[in-house]
Parts: structure tokens; sequence; C-alpha cells
């Protein structure tokens, strides 16, 4: 399996290519990408890369992505205690939201905290409503460089399913404890 910096460079060279592709494409009026949807893009693919990859399962030990975060790394650790490695956390779907939820639950109780102790302090706020245009392109950063690091990784899309399988049929092959063997006695 590649390291952590081999990943990287991976995601880097991927985003070289598919950020030429686009702009040959939209210089032949194929496509249209606004600078806010090039940077939405640029910002959660740099993001997946190196803050959120799905090696933050290892977080208890030494991993890019947990160094990236500095002195912040720390809040990863639980993380990486909650999934095994190339468990549910390195599956194509479920695995990024485990990572989004724990970033929004980490958030959550921060500005909880924030607003406990200063309240009257002023916070950002989303602004409503969000357009797909805005949205879309995050979306497909963040997931594209996390489905990049699984590809490198051997991890198919099928990968949870295959294990979930797996699992159930050996459970139905394994003899049960407590039974009687035969059915004569």
């Amino acid at each position: 399996m590649p390291s952590g910096r081999v990943h990287n460079l991976i995601n880097i060279a991927a985003y070289s290519v598919l950020a030429a592709a686009a702009l040959v494409l939209s210089r032949q009026e194929l496509l249209t990408v606004t600078p806010v949807q090039a940077l939405n893009f640029t910002v959660a693919y740099a993001a997946g890369t190196f803050l959120l990859s799905p090696d933050l399962d290892l977080a208890d030990g030494r991993v890019d992505s947990k160094r990236h975060w500095g002195l912040l790394g720390f809040v990863w650790v639980p993380y990486g205690k909650l999934f095994r490695h190339r468990g549910l956390s390195h599956s194509w779907v479920i695995g990024p939201l485990t990572r989004l939820a724990y970033l929004a639950l980490l958030l959550t109780l921060v500005v909880g905290v924030l607003r406990y102790a200063a309240p009257g302090l002023t916070l950002p706020t989303i602004p409503q409503p969000i357009s797909m245009k805005f949205v879309l392109p995050l979306v497909l950063g963040y997931f594209l460089s996390q489905w990049l690091h699984l590809i490198a990784d051997g991890i198919r899309p099928d990968h949870g399913f295959r294990q979930g399988a797996r699992k159930l049929r050996l459970q139905r092959h394994r003899p049960r404890s407590g039974r009687s063997r035969s059915r004569r006695a």
C-alpha cells in the first residue's frame, strides 16, 4: 500500500491532469466552470487529500493527514480509535461521510463552547439558500480525492458489501454451540 506521501503525490498528479483537461475543455467551450466553482472544487479536493484522508483511521500513530492539522492533530485520535484501519472508514461513500460527520461534531462542540463562554460573540452563519452550483464542486472535489486514495489502496467500490457478505457466509456455515449434533437423540 502506498505511503501517505505517495497518496498525496497521486492526488496532486490527478488534480493537475483534471485542471489541464478542464482548461482545454473550457477553452473549446465544451465545459463552463466559474472561478467560484473552480475554487470550491480545489479547496474540497485539497482538504480531502491533505486534511481528511481515509488514513485518519490510523490517527493514534504518525499519519500525514493528522500532522497537517498541526497542533489540532490530536482531535483525530478518537476517530482513529473508533474505526479500524481499512474498515468502514475506507468505504467509498460511508467512509468520507464519517470524516465529515466527525468534523461537524467537533465544530458543533466548539460553537457550543463559544456560545456558552461568550454569549454576545457573533459567529459566522451559512448563507441561505445554497445553490447546487456552489455545493456540487465541493462534493465532487472531496469525494474524488477520497476515491483516488481508495483506488491506490486497491479498495474496490464494493469493499464494504464484500466484507459484509463474507461475514454472513461464515456465520451461516459455522456450527452453533449448545446444539446437539445429532437429531436422533
